[in-house]
């Protein structure tokens, strides 16, 4: 009976045994066509002939399962020619080259990395040294006392050797009120309405507020603008402060949420206030200093943090 299984279905010695049985063949048909032709010695024909072996039918006993050609077996029976000594120095050559701009690329980058590294740390270093700074000048300012008045002019005779006059007429009469002692200038101080002090509970604040806002009085506190309402006063009373310089006073303020109490202090008296708006607004958007019908205070500072290009305003009613 013919076996009529696929190939993929055949063993390796069923295969072997086929492929031994096709040489035969195709060599027995070598021989027959040379002798035919009459280029074979009648002995050597018959001699063919006697070896050739008859076709075998493969007995099959059970389906073996499938066997993928062995290909590396066929890979190493193949013989290849090696390549020239001068590729094979050649291509190591051009490895060798590879390798070694390879590493120095490396380098490179580990040398630029480290550069942007140190400075980064130098201009993080930088800046956290010049805060500290400035949170110590608005330490000493406020441990300094307050200045008092004095006169703009403290001689009392002109210069040029005149001593101070004690006989009528020693000094020209228009001369005399040159070398008369000048009246001292009194400095403007807050008025007794004026905000002294504020707290805000619900971010820990308790800060004394001075008049005005320039950069020299914001070291000693929050700084209530000239010219504003005072606390209770119907109008905007506008106070504001530093969040990352100058002890950080508003450093929290974005936290406050509404309904958070707000007391300004006039002295002994407190005003209490409710947050009831927050706005971020631009740095020269001025309607929020404007003066308002019912008592209001403002309270501003910088923002964000570190950042401040924009500024940070909180709007709260007096409570009646």
């Amino acid at each position: 009976m013919k076996d009529r299984r696929c190939v993929d279905d055949l063993t390796i010695e069923e295969l072997e045994q086929i492929l031994l049985i096709k040489k035969r063949e195709a060599r027995m048909a070598r021989v027959r066509r040379l002798a035919s032709a009459g280029r074979m010695i009648e002995g050597a024909a018959a001699l063919a002939r006697e070896r050739e072996i008859p076709p075998v039918e493969v007995a099959v006993t059970k389906p073996a399962p499938p066997v993928r050609p062995r290909e590396a077996d066929a890979f190493h029976s193949l013989e290849v020619d090696a390549p020239p000594a001068e590729t094979v120095e050649a291509v190591q050559r051009a490895g060798a080259r590879q390798q070694r701009w390879a590493k120095l690329w490396d380098r490179l980058l580990l040398v630029v990395e480290m550069g942007a590294v140190i400075g980064l740390v130098v201009v993080v270093a930088s800046f956290f040294t010049e805060l500290r700074t400035l949170n110590r000048e608005v330490a000493t300012a406020r441990e300094q006392p307050t200045p008092t008045a004095t006169p703009l002019i403290s001689v009392s005779v002109l210069p040029g050797g005149h001593s101070p006059p004690t006989v009528s007429g020693e000094v020209p009469d228009h001369l005399r009120d040159w070398v008369e002692p000048a009246p001292p200038v009194v400095i403007p101080t807050p008025g007794p309405q004026a905000p002294t002090r504020l707290v805000i509970p619900a971010i820990g604040v308790d800060v004394p507020v001075v008049e005005g806002d320039s950069w020299e009085q914001l070291k000693k506190g929050a700084g209530h603008h000239v010219g504003t309402a005072n606390p209770g006063e119907r109008g905007n009373c506008f106070i504001s402060g530093h969040n990352d310089i100058f002890g950080e006073i508003f450093r929290d303020l974005e936290k406050l949420e509404l309904e958070d109490e707000i007391i300004v202090y006039a002295g002994a008296q407190p005003f209490r206030y409710r947050v009831k708006a927050k706005r971020i607004v631009d740095p020269d958007d001025v309607s929020v200093m404007y003066p308002t019908s019912s008592p209001v205070l403002t309270l501003m500072t910088c923002y964000p943090y570190l950042v401040d290009t924009h500024r940070l305003v909180v709007i709260a009613e007096l409570v009646e």
